[in-house]
């Protein structure tokens, strides 16, 4: 790949500020990794010194930008972000194209409902009976989708996904790999000295547009349905617990664990290693920052930290106030010190 600069300006609408306009680029990478040949970008303030020491060929730079790094051609751009965006999406690794086809060793059970010209069936996945798979469905190699599930249009399941019986996914929806849905959801009762498993007879439903990232799972409801809204997108190795209700275009990232029975709304993000303890709802538009611990009920529109959570500021002054306990206490040894000699008799 060998790409001259004047196109990717032309192709993000920049100008070429400094810099041979015929010079090439040949890769693509951050400010901190790049190489000679690579284009990287720079919007953040915060990141001057590695724009100065960058050994990228080519950087795109804001509108206005005139501290240039000495061996690189810059780029203005409106929104050097966005611009290498477009430029890697052009120009950079291109995902397969759908192809549709059924692979020999595919197992697929009689009287699934699929399009044979429609849909793309890898090598060794095994679909059970009454399925339905809508058209330009990928089901990836090693994939198993369980009896009388449904999957939408153009939903894709990368390799090695599974979706269990019963279970509904909407319209382009993404399972990457390793993706469980429809486990049993985690239901005991202890009797007479024993776990008794309690039957997980419900289905997990999840709406159009979601993704949901390598290794998360998703349990089927104890009755009824867990159910992921529409848009909603989720990290890698991600637990929701059976009968979670998560509303519309929530963000949850890795390692956060969402106990039974929970309710979420819409637009929430869930930052990483968040755990929500079972049957407590979260209200709309709220923000739940890295490692909070939610127990009770949280109002909508809020920022919250902490174990438990609890609204934002209030949790920085806590751990401000941590922060000075040290200084605090060597104060008061001080002061005790002085006390205590005051105290002393007259000689």
């Amino acid at each position: 790949m060998k790409i001259a600069l004047s196109d990717l300006a032309a192709l993000v609408g920049g100008t070429v500020l400094c810099g041979d306009p015929t010079g090439q680029i040949t890769g693509f990478a951050s400010l901190k990794e790049a190489v000679p040949g690579d284009l990287s970008f720079f919007h953040d303030s915060r990141y001057n010194d590695r724009l100065a020491r960058t050994h990228a060929s080519a950087v795109l730079v804001p509108l206005g930008w005139t501290e240039f790094p000495a061996h690189a051609s810059c780029i203005a751009v409106s929104d050097p972000s966005r611009s290498f965006e477009q430029i890697v999406e052009a120009y950079g690794f291109q995902p397969a194209p759908f192809t549709p086809g059924v692979h020999p060793s595919a197992v697929i059970a009689d009287g699934v409902k699929y399009d044979p010209l429609r849909v793309s069936i890898g090598p060794n996945a095994v679909i059970e009976a009454g399925v339905e798979l809508g058209e330009e469905v990928e089901i990836g190699p090693g994939c198993f989708v369980g009896r009388n599930a449904l999957v939408g249009r153009a939903s894709s399941l990368r390799a090695n996904a599974t979706v269990h019986a019963e279970c509904i996914l909407g319209e382009r929806v993404i399972l990457h790999s390793g993706v469980v849905i429809g486990a049993d959801g985690f239901g005991y009762e202890f009797s007479q000295g024993r776990h008794r498993k309690v039957r997980q007879a419900g289905i997990v439903q999840i709406d159009n547009d979601v993704e949901i990232g390598a290794g998360s799972t998703i349990d089927r409801a104890r009755f009824g349905r867990t159910w992921i809204g529409e848009g909603t997108k989720i990290d890698n190795l991600v637990q929701i617990g059976h009968n979670v209700v998560i509303g519309k275009h929530c963000v949850i990232v890795a390692c956060t664990a969402i106990a039974g029975s929970v309710v979420i709304g819409d637009y929430v993000v869930i930052a990483a290693q968040v755990g929500i303890a079972g049957h407590v709802h979260v209200g709309s538009q709220s923000t739940l920052a890295a490692r909070c611990g939610v127990t009770h009920d949280l109002p909508a529109g809020g920022k919250y930290l902490g174990f438990p959570a609890i609204p934002a500021g209030k949790e920085k002054r806590r751990l401000a106030s941590i922060n000075r306990l040290p200084q605090l206490l060597a104060r008061v040894k001080e002061l005790e010190a002085r006390l205590a000699a005051s105290q002393q008799p007259q000689a």
